[in-house]
């Protein structure tokens, strides 16, 4: 479990020099953005987990460049246990097969019952995939499918940056749920949807076009390098689909942070991964179903181990987190929504808010 560091934050800026921050800024980060747009095109969007965690860690510089090395060093402490998960994860991936026979008809039956007998995926690409033309939402399927790669890490960036209470929270979530698909692809190798069209077990010819979408804006490098990562993942570690549970729990982390009127749109995101998924033949519809309940259960699991340390240690686990909702509560009953419901405090917890209050950073 990640333990929450009690690192002192500086005070807060005065005018002067909040304003030689932001003339900083001006010129940091551009020179970031253009960093990053010239490697994008040139090489591709980092999909590995070290160099998506280090261009987060100079977003993180270029955005504070007052900050001395220490505090920067200190995001690479912090991750390192997070990029060598990765690592493993991508590694031991593609041994979870274990040269044994993949899970294939189960999902494919699965999808058609809930379907009432057509497969979604052969049905929506008969009614949108064309192989002579390369329409708008091919490039958009492209672009969402990569964001499965990056969502989750530059949300656990900000977080880190705003309140690393908050990041510890994000992190035990995203940790377990990673650990617990990578046991089931190990206890149930599946296959996807272009996997058992190409073996023989759908009729119809399963395109697998994931990265289709950047070949037509010209981002070739994009396209090969994510081939490339596709080829040496394990081609039968579908279940449950991974993209469409960490596009749920990048969600799920701030459905009860956020004013009512956002969760809709906050919730089309993982709606459009699953729905990218099907249409690029990556998984079945059953793969983001059983996704989404890993979230549900990871969420309720974690949920109650912080409740249970809370009470063996007597501290208040995720206390930027509760902060956050007291922040936002007001704001809901100005709207004339109901506020979210505070458990009772206790002197001792008003304590430990005043200590988490001063170690969060002060933000701009």
């Amino acid at each position: 479990m990640i333990v929450e560091d009690t690192v002192t934050q500086p005070a807060p800026e005065p005018p002067n020099r909040l304003r030689a921050l932001l003339a900083r800024r001006r010129v940091t980060v551009p020179l970031f953005a253009v960093a990053f747009a010239v490697w994008w095109y040139f090489v591709g969007l980092p999909t590995d987990p070290m160099l998506a965690a280090l261009w987060l860690w100079f977003g993180t510089m270029a955005f504070r460049p007052d900050q001395p090395w220490r505090h920067h060093l200190g995001f690479a402490r912090d991750w390192v246990p997070i990029v060598l998960l990765l690592v493993a994860y991508d590694f031991s991936r593609g041994l979870a097969d274990n040269d044994v026979a993949p899970h294939v008809t189960e999902m494919i039956h699965a999808d058609e019952w809930l379907f009432g007998g057509t497969l979604p995926t052969t049905w929506v690409q008969d009614h949108l995939y064309d192989a002579a033309h390369v329409h708008w939402y091919d490039v958009l399927a492209s672009f969402v499918y990569f964001s499965h790669f990056v969502v989750s890490l530059t949300i656990a960036a900000v977080l880190w940056f705003r309140s690393r209470p908050l990041w510890a929270a994000f992190m035990r979530r995203w940790f377990t749920l990673t650990a617990l698909g990578l046991a089931t692809y190990f206890l149930y190798p599946a296959a996807p949807p272009w996997w058992a069209s190409e073996h023989g077990y759908i009729a119809e010819h399963v395109m697998r076009m994931s990265g289709r979408g950047w070949e037509a804006i010209g981002l070739h490098g994009g396209s090969k390098l994510l081939a490339v990562g596709q080829s040496m993942a394990n081609p039968v570690a579908a279940m449950p689909s991974l993209h469409s549970a960490f596009a749920m729990s990048a969600v799920a982390f701030f459905l009860f942070k956020v004013r009512k009127r956002w969760i809709p749109l906050l919730l089309a995101y993982p709606l459009l991964m699953s729905a990218t998924l099907v249409y690029t033949g990556e998984h079945y519809v059953i793969d983001a179903i059983v996704g989404y309940a890993y979230v549900g259960a990871v969420y309720l699991f974690v949920w109650l181990g912080e409740r249970w340390w809370a009470r063996r240690t007597g501290r208040q686990v995720g206390e930027a987190a509760e902060s956050f909702l007291r922040e936002t509560a007001p704001a809901e009953a100005e709207a004339g929504e109901p506020a979210v419901a505070q458990a009772p405090r206790t002197p001792s917890d008003a304590s430990d808010s005043s200590d988490a209050s001063r170690r969060t950073p002060a933000v701009d």
